[in-house]
């Protein structure tokens, strides 16, 4: 007689969770969400409250420095102070000094912003709040979803979107009423946020052998970064495309473009990089190439179009159609990037490397943006644009031929 214990059916396996949508990634895809938005509407916010308060334009230059410096110069630290403490603890903390921050700024523009030490302090609060907060938001997509890509594509789509829609509604609300209901509704998204982080349920995270030192942990990062030729070797053809062609161009497209054609017209050929920017993530969330590097490369191929568009003179629908070429190759490039750094380096040092790749790309931008005026100056607007339209394209062929960019695979899964 068989055994009816042992014949009796196996009970059915339980589904394993969506690739992308899962609880995880949803309570995450909010918080971030929340915060980009934020981010986005802060610069508009201050630089309209700041001149509409009858505070020159050095004041609304000084603001900016004082938001942007400190996230530059810190974001190491945050790097190594969330594989320490946990990406996760360092992200609702930076969440909490955003939302005490805000509720401030609120405070203070509802009284005139009179004493702009106190403005500048709270910024340079909300700069390193988000220099702790960058390194684990790329460390902690691995672990909310199991199509880190797709995830990446998610992401980089409402990044794009909440910069389009961000300073858009930041303009809109201090227009019917005053910066300090930008700073309510921000400190309200940064609350959000924190709630969110705090209900995510991860497993273990790696974390660096404990008894090291800061400085250690920092040396450590910078070998597994340097260590890794691919990695480097973005960020180094990155800083040089920041310096020459990215940083400088929105400032002299705004010369040429806003006396001709209006500030309008700026506006939506900007729209216009956004939309391309949200179409390229789309397009990442399908298509999984098995050289992730080299399609984004590919992908950004069309990038001199539009400083070269600007030299020839083009019609703003045209000048357009190249910002949006451009930004499907930029949102796909992101993807790609981000998934291949998640995915490629272990988690123990994730947060740590990512920290370096930030202060390698981002901190070259506003060089490339301070040297516009003066390069200007020294050679004219069309020579500036066609070195940064020459210098685009060479970006794209940099990372084509160099073997370890070019060969990097697709990994499916994180690095263990």
């Amino acid at each position: 007689m068989p055994d009816l214990l042992t014949d009796r059916p196996a009970a059915p396996a339980a589904a394993p969770p969506p690739a992308i949508w899962s609880r995880n990634f949803r309570y995450y895809f909010t918080a971030r969400s929340a915060g980009l938005l934020s981010w986005a509407m802060l610069p508009v916010a201050v630089s309209a409250g700041l001149l509409g308060g009858g505070h020159g334009l050095a004041s609304a230059g000084y603001a900016m420095a004082f938001l942007i410096g400190p996230f530059a110069g810190l974001v190491l630290f945050g790097g190594v102070l969330a594989d320490r403490f946990t990406a996760r603890r360092m992200m609702i903390g930076a969440d909490l000094a955003n939302l005490v921050a805000h509720v401030l700024l609120a405070l203070l523009f509802l009284h005139g912003a009179d004493r702009l030490w106190q403005l500048y302090a709270l910024l340079a609060v909300a700069g390193t709040a988000n220099a702790m907060f960058q390194p684990g938001a790329s460390s902690t997509v691995p672990l909310v979803s199991r199509d880190v890509q797709g995830a990446n594509g998610v992401l980089r789509t409402a990044e794009a979107l909440t910069g389009l829609g961000g300073p858009a509604l930041a303009g809109v609300l201090v227009g019917l009423g005053d910066t300090a209901w930008v700073m309510a509704i921000s400190a309200v998204a940064y609350g959000t946020s924190a709630l969110c982080l705090l209900a995510l349920r991860l497993g273990p995270v790696p974390a660096p052998p404990a008894g090291q030192g800061l400085w250690r942990n920092l040396a450590a990062g910078w070998r597994e970064f340097r260590a890794r030729s691919w990695l480097w070797g973005v960020i180094v053809i990155w800083m040089v495309f920041a310096v020459l062609s990215s940083g400088p161009l929105l400032p002299l497209a705004a010369g040429l473009v806003v006396p001709e054609h209006g500030a309008t017209a700026f506006g939506l050929i900007n729209c216009a990089l956004g939309a391309g920017t949200v179409a390229g993530g789309l397009l990442a969330i399908r298509y999984k190439p098995a050289r992730p590097l080299a399609a984004g490369a590919v992908a950004m191929l069309a990038n001199p179009l539009y400083p070269l568009g600007l030299v020839l003179d083009w019609p703003v629908w045209l000048l357009a159609a190249a910002q949006v070429a451009a930004g499907v190759g930029v949102g796909f490039w992101g993807v790609m990037w981000a998934t291949s750094v998640q995915t490629q380096v272990p988690g123990e040092v994730l947060n740590r490397v990512h920290a370096y790749e930030v202060a390698g790309s981002v901190g070259m931008y506003p060089v490339g943006s301070a040297l516009a005026g003066p390069a200007v100056a020294a050679f004219g607007t069309d020579r500036v644009l066609l070195v940064g339209a020459a210098v685009a394209l060479l970006t794209s062929l940099a990372l084509l031929t160099a073997h370890p960019v070019r060969t990097l695979p697709r990994a499916s899964s994180p690095s263990p």
